[in-house]
């Protein structure tokens, strides 16, 4: 049995039992009624962003790469109804159907807490044979019925570095996120929801082609002292524009994902992946308010590990 990601991990904090040993939401505890109403009184502005990258592009959706491509298809438009195939209704009325197949991750999209595991136990205790078939516990459902309402906190970790986006396998950790928050102007508080904008959703957007030849996107890596630090803030929902929320493979960590074990498996950090932030990270470079009510809901698919979702930032 692989025991990096244990021996890595020794020691650092868990939130197992803490809201109860049923729970299945973890940190979205934090977003109690005095936290939505917080961030419901950032609204200043009135503007609207939705957060949902475009799926079924022509030119491919950047996605997890041991995953297929979404597939959408007409099954009735008007072709059927000129073939025969469709009859409109009584009066005249026709109308087109269509369907998709895809990867429930396979665009902007919230994880279960039982998603990742380690030492063959899922969030909370659970055994991973919860996850086998169907999720018994920590799958994306509870998430989908409780919501995500609170304040959302924009980092624009590229533009903090002065770049339209960060280099393939750049990192950064708890530290760049502080300096970062610090040189946008606007205060960190325990329960913010933490959005990081690397800039990969606009770097696959102007080429696909360079983005799949060197897969290791950007993002937050493991250091001493992160665990404790998004524990310490209370970090509720983590959204990144990036296909695992931390970068996949960093020389100087020696296990692979550690902080979906770290973050997600125990402490109970909402994972939320592939989100387009490039609109809303403008206009907050444009008018430096970068704190906003954030609003998400996945789907309600019941026993699925993950959903997909369009969050909405209003500013």
């Amino acid at each position: 049995m692989h025991a990096e990601l244990k021996n890595l991990l020794a020691g650092s904090p868990t939130n197992w039992a803490r809201w109860g040993e049923a729970d299945e939401v973890g940190c979205l505890n934090y977003l109690d009624q005095n936290a939505i109403l917080r961030g419901i009184r950032t609204v200043q502005q009135g503007k609207v962003f939705t957060l949902q990258a475009t799926m079924c592009d022509p030119n491919g959706d950047p996605m997890w790469p041991a995953r297929q491509q979404p597939q959408r298809a007409n099954v009735q438009d008007k072709s059927t109804y000129r073939d025969g195939v469709s009859r409109p209704f009584q009066g005249g009325l026709e109308y087109a159907d269509d369907t998709i197949s895809m990867y429930l991750q396979g665009t902007t999209h919230y994880d279960g807490l039982g998603h990742a595991w380690y030492d063959d136990t899922t969030w909370n205790g659970h055994h991973a044979d919860t996850t086998i078939g169907s999720m018994t516990h920590g799958g994306v459902l509870p998430i989908a019925e409780r919501g995500v309402v609170g304040r959302g906190v924009l980092l624009d970790m590229a533009r903090h570095r002065g770049k339209t986006w960060l280099d393939a396998d750049e990192t950064f950790d708890h530290e760049d996120l502080t300096a970062c928050a610090q040189q946008q102007g606007v205060a960190l508080e325990p329960g913010d929801i933490l959005l990081i904008r690397t800039g990969s959703m606009a770097r696959y957007r102007h080429d696909p082609k360079a983005y799949a030849d060197k897969l290791n996107e950007p993002g937050l890596t493991y250091r001493p002292g992160i665990v404790e630090w998004f524990d310490t803030m209370q970090v509720p929902n983590l959204i990144t524009d990036t296909i695992a929320n931390e970068v996949l493979d960093d020389p100087a960590v020696p296990a692979k994902l550690p902080l979906h074990a770290a973050l997600m498996r125990n402490l109970g950090v909402v994972f939320t992946e592939l989100a387009w932030l490039e609109d809303l990270a403008y206009d907050c470079a444009l008018d430096g308010q970068y704190s906003f009510c954030y609003i998400a809901a996945p789907l309600k698919i019941v026993g699925a590990t993950g959903a997909p979702a369009n969050p909405v930032a209003i500013k």
